[in-house]
């Protein structure tokens, strides 16, 4: 007769979730990732800087967006300035990026984003004109 020997290893039960600690998510690590997120969306691009509400430099394609959070709690809040490649369908563009960051966000930081404002701040032309000194 042989037997046979079974090794039982207890493994530690998974702590509940409030005793494992605090996850808390800073405004601008949501900022970053909806920013990132915008570049993602075909036809969009950034927006020239403000400085005491006035644009300095240019709107430019190939920059990210500008892009503000306000994390409370479970929730964030998006306010978002932009430029949209021209002839894009300025409402279906601005539908989709918010949309978009919606989604993204939740899924990289598990917050319900309640709220995306969006500012198109300029529409840019296929064939952009660069200005050059005569």
């Amino acid at each position: 007769m042989t037997a046979t020997l079974s090794s039982t290893t207890l493994e530690p039960a998974p702590a509940e979730a409030g005793d494992r600690g605090v996850l808390t998510i800073s405004d601008s690590t949501v900022q970053r990732i909806a920013a990132h997120a915008v570049t993602e969306v075909d036809g969009v691009g950034g927006a020239a800087g403000r400085v005491l509400g006035v644009a300095v430099g240019g709107e430019d394609l190939d920059n990210s967006a500008k892009v503000t959070a306000k994390v409370t709690g479970g929730n964030a809040t998006l306010d978002v300035r932009l430029s949209i490649s021209y002839p894009m369908s300025v409402s279906r563009t601005t539908e989709n990026v918010r949309r978009h960051l919606m989604r993204r966000v939740e899924e990289f930081t598990g917050l319900a984003v309640s709220q995306v404002d969006i500012t198109v701040a300029a529409l840019h032309t296929a064939t952009a004109e660069k200005r050059r000194v005569q």
